[in-house]
């Protein structure tokens, strides 16, 4: 067995909940017609626990385990303040796993004291294969830092492109509004739909695999428009809302056309964050 396959059965022994396993391709489907990779998000709270307590080793040590190839992370700060030690959370990540970081800010602010460094805050992808582009996106948002905010166009989705194994990969990661009225995900859902359709149109035969927080579980008529095009890839597995005691799937690996789902499990990691993480094993299929 593989290092690789000892870690997920790991995973699934300490009680995640592996699901959706499809058994290898026969050999009439060719070897080699297709690439392994293995994916995850994580919402990191800004590098603190649900215990309240900011720690990146243990963060660092919890998305090691879980062995991903690409990983999207939320909730990031860079040189934020002090409830993250004004660190480069997503830069400290990416040096203590030996991996690449892509940062793509929601909010960049003018720093505290004149000559320091921007204050800024958003989302980010760690990648063991070199990046060969990356762009931030924007979407429909309510900032969290106007008195009175209104629905307007704002960075924060995330992209890079990578080359896996000969394979073009787009990684999306993302985050949807939190709040209990679904307006404003109504409308990222329809900005998600035209720039990834545009991203397709732009770069044919790349694989499209998204990851965020969507702040709304799969069921939600807000993000009905995102399975035309997109697999749920953790479908049948547990919450993870909040970390302590999920009772809500809102966190999510999802997989566009030319990507097959093998399983996906949700560690029971409950308290490096205050939410729980997602890893899938995917195949991407050659050309088309």
């Amino acid at each position: 067995m593989s290092a690789r396959a000892r870690t997920f059965v790991q995973l699934s022994v300490a009680g995640a909940l592996l699901t959706l396993a499809v058994a290898a391709p026969p050999a009439s489907a060719g070897q080699g017609h297709t690439v392994p990779l293995r994916i995850a998000t994580y919402n990191v709270h800004a590098g603190t626990g649900s215990d309240g307590v900011f720690d990146l080793d243990r963060q660092a040590a919890a998305l090691r385990a879980l062995d991903a190839d690409v990983i999207g992370l939320q909730e990031v700060d860079v040189h934020w303040g002090d409830r993250s030690q004004g660190l480069d959370v997503a830069g400290e990540l990416a040096r203590r796993l030996g991996m690449r970081v892509s940062f793509a800010p929601i909010y960049s602010l003018d720093p505290v004291t004149a000559g320091g460094p921007r204050r800024e805050y958003g989302v980010a992808v760690l990648s063991r294969f070199p990046i060969r582009s990356e762009a931030n996106h924007e979407i429909t948002r309510l900032s969290t830092q106007d008195e009175n905010p209104v629905p307007a166009s704002a960075p924060g989705f995330g992209e890079v492109r990578l080359k896996v194994r000969g394979v073009p990969v787009q990684v999306f990661v993302t985050h949807l509004d939190y709040r209990a009225d679904p307006a404003v995900r109504v409308a990222q859902v329809a900005d998600t739909r035209r720039i990834m359709a545009r991203e397709r149109a732009d770069r044919p035969g790349a694989r499209q695999v998204p990851l965020g927080d969507f702040n709304a579980e799969p069921t939600a008529p807000e993000l009905g428009p995102l399975w035309r095009e997109l697999r749920d890839a953790g479908t049948g597995t547990g919450g993870t809302f909040p970390a302590a005691a999920p009772v809500k799937r809102i966190d999510y690996v999802t997989v566009g056309r030319g990507v097959r789902v093998r399983g996906a499990a949700v560690p029971e990691e409950a308290v490096a964050s205050d939410h729980r993480p997602v890893v899938a094993d995917v195949s991407l299929t050659r050309g088309g």
